[in-house]
């Protein structure tokens, strides 16, 4: 028998089609404040973030739009078509983390921050919120980093979008962990 928190990592789905209800930035908030409470190395806390909502999501998308723009000035219609995608999602979460030259500093941090948006996503789920964690090509351009403000010494983690489920879809298949567990016991 399953408990409620094995219930909840299990059928937490990651969501592509929204309802176009607002949700409260409060209730977002809050999220995140359960959210941290992810393991970090020393309570260093390697995490920021931007929320857009409402007419400040325009922000976002023009960030995108202008990272998609060709050398000619023109931008795909493909990009077009997914700057109206993301005009419709209600919430828009950017994850941001510092980057460290120490390579075990940076492991630790993005372990950390890893951990902060799985908590998050298990928290909204089971507030009836889906989302679903993005980290396309273009978090790694220039021109969409300088946009929304992100340092030279940060890392953009993902994107997240955020919103009510207008689909969840079916459970996916995934290998029994015995498949890729080795038991050391001698």
């Amino acid at each position: 028998m399953m408990n409620p928190i094995d219930q909840n990592i299990i059928g937490r789905r990651s969501i592509k089609k929204f309802k176009p209800d607002p949700i409260d930035t409060e209730e977002i908030i809050d999220l995140l404040n359960v959210a941290r409470w992810a393991p970090n190395h020393t309570l260093n806390e390697p995490w920021r973030f931007q929320l857009y909502t409402g007419a400040g999501k325009e922000k976002f998308v023009q960030a995108f739009l202008d990272a998609m723009t060709q050398k000619d000035g023109t931008i795909p219609q493909t990009a077009l078509n997914k700057a109206q995608y993301f005009r419709s999602i209600p919430v828009h979460v950017v994850a941001i983390m510092p980057v460290d030259p120490r390579q075990r500093r940076w492991d630790e941090d993005f372990g950390a921050i890893s951990s902060l948006l799985q908590n998050f996503q298990l928290a909204a789920w089971e507030r009836g919120i889906g989302m679903i964690w993005r980290s396309n090509d273009w978090i790694y351009n220039p021109v969409f980093r300088n946009a929304i403000g992100i340092a030279p010494a940060e890392k953009i983690v993902a994107t997240m979008m955020i919103g009510y489920p207008q689909h969840v879809p079916e459970q996916g298949q995934r290998t029994d962990i015995r498949n890729k567990l080795t038991i050391i016991d001698k």
